[in-house]
């Protein structure tokens, strides 16, 4: 909640700051897209325009929603480099490239490495999908394991040669070379969920559930705290460098006890207003916190090395 801003969510700010715009890069991380099978947009990309039309005008507002589309890629899965060699997981990724036409991807597609190296303030939004992330988040930040200590010398390895990589992982040079990529810059995350909707009984279990003493309330993941179902990317950020202030992290409801065709977008606008208000303040405060810490150094530079090495 954002009233749990304490003092122990400092930054340190930079000795030299950059003289340039805020960059900021907002991502929707619904499935949901008007022009795929759910023939709707969903309330991520909603809330994502939503923030990028309140933050500063000043700023640099690099907006993506990584929804299903008809006849567009998908982010291919991580194909667990990390687990053969540290060395072997490249940063950036060069399991896939971009414009590929065998294994098309979409995290090369749309340049997502480059334009999360170029932010200095990443802002995430999107649902709860039974008490987790999407599986498009999981996707993506599944592969974003290589922004943690990723092999940025793909050469040294012959471009992907498991004996080479572990080779290099055992030898000091690999002291020099293992680092966070992208560490510094910060990160928020908003999830939203509707408590299971017009599903769920007076007893707190689903309505057409025939087994209900299989189903206790009481156990039900993060019931005291829903945001949890995002803490598994919120620490994945922290372990990579990446700061996340507790009160940036957050959480709310839409639509309890209506109907899923109840509760879209347009619906959220006429029957949630307390809900929009508790995310406007998460952007509000947002806005205050990366003004606060200014730009991150290096991002330029951190740009140019987050250029795929696949097909050189």
């Amino acid at each position: 909640m954002l009233q749990r801003l304490q003092a122990t969510d400092v930054f340190q700010k930079p000795e030299h700051v950059e003289a340039r715009p805020l960059r900021v890069l907002v991502i929707a991380g619904s499935a949901r897209r008007v022009n795929g099978c759910p023939g709707l947009d969903s309330k991520a990309r909603f809330l994502m325009q939503r923030m990028a039309a309140r933050l500063p005008a000043g700023w640099q507002i690099d907006t993506e929603d990584i929804g299903n589309q008809h006849g567009k890629p998908k982010i291919q899965g991580c194909n667990g480099c990390v687990s053969s060699s540290m060395a072997l997981c490249v940063w950036p990724c060069n399991c896939y490239g971009p414009k590929s036409q065998s294994q098309p991807d979409l995290m090369w597609d749309l340049d997502l490495y480059g334009r999360l190296a170029r932010a200095d303030a990443w802002a995430f939004i999107g649902p709860i999908w039974w008490y987790g992330p999407s599986s498009n988040f999981k996707a993506m930040f599944d592969r974003l394991v290589c922004m943690n200590g990723g092999n940025p010398r793909p050469d040294l390895i012959d471009k992907k040669s498991t004996a080479l990589a572990q080779a290099l992982e055992r030898s000091p040079q690999w002291q020099e070379l293992n680092r966070n990529h992208l560490e510094g810059r910060t990160a928020a995350f908003f999830c939203y969920g509707d408590r299971g909707g017009a599903d769920i009984g007076e007893d707190g279990r689903p309505k057409i559930l025939k087994h209900k003493e299989w189903f206790d309330p009481a156990n039900e993941p993060q019931d005291c705290d829903v945001r949890d179902a995002y803490k598994g990317l919120v620490w994945q950020c922290r372990y990579s460098g990446i700061e996340v202030p507790d009160a940036l992290w957050d959480h709310c409801d839409f639509g309890v006890g209506r109907l899923y065709a109840d509760d879209q977008a347009d619906d959220v606008v006429e029957n949630d207003a307390k809900g929009l208000e508790h995310f406007d303040r998460w952007t509000d405060a947002f806005t205050a916190y990366v003004l606060a810490k200014g730009p991150v150094p290096g991002t330029e530079e951190a740009v140019k090395q987050a250029k795929s090495t696949t097909n050189q």
